[in-house]
């Protein structure tokens, strides 16, 4: 969906904010919630641990469509993704992204019946990266309402995917 380049600009955007919020569908009402980050690098699929009973497991398994935002409004960083969900709990992966923030949620460790995974492959998405101030933005937008037909101009937007 998008090239190597791209994946790692969409990784360093959103590596350091670690907290996206995961909205999936309950009887076709959205529903959002947190999820931590657990890996180093972005291949184009995303990785969260959760337990294996809870509703987002029923809402967003079994290739559901599901949407990931990152936001960090002190950066200007925004990321919106889209993608398709699907539960594992093959023991290699969980392996391989536990920590200690993890197993605080785990009490009976990795082998814990509950602990689960859930893999995001991303389809398509959209960033924005606002590089400018506050008061610039502010700016920016005052002047494209008295130009009357000019978009303000307050930093990077681009859409990959689909």
């Amino acid at each position: 969906m998008s090239s190597p380049e791209h994946k790692q600009k969409i990784w360093n955007l959103i590596k350091d904010i670690k907290v996206g919020m995961l909205v999936t569908k309950d009887d076709n009402v959205p529903r959002g919630r947190p999820m931590h980050l657990v890996q180093e690098d972005y291949d184009g699929t995303i990785w969260f641990f959760t337990p294996r009973s809870s509703e987002k497991v029923i809402e967003a398994s079994g290739g559901s469509e599901v949407c990931l935002t990152f936001s960090d409004p002190q950066d200007g960083v925004h990321v919106s993704m889209s993608g398709t969900a699907r539960l594992t709990t093959d023991q290699d992966l969980i392996d391989k992204f536990w920590n200690s923030e993890i197993a605080a949620w785990f009490t009976e460790g990795k082998e814990d019946p509950e602990v689960a995974m859930l893999e995001i492959d991303i389809q398509m998405g959209e960033h924005w990266k606002s590089e400018e101030s506050k008061v610039f933005q502010l700016y920016e937008i005052a002047k494209a309402n008295v130009m009357g037909d000019k978009t303000p101009d307050i930093g990077e937007n681009e859409k990959f995917g689909g």
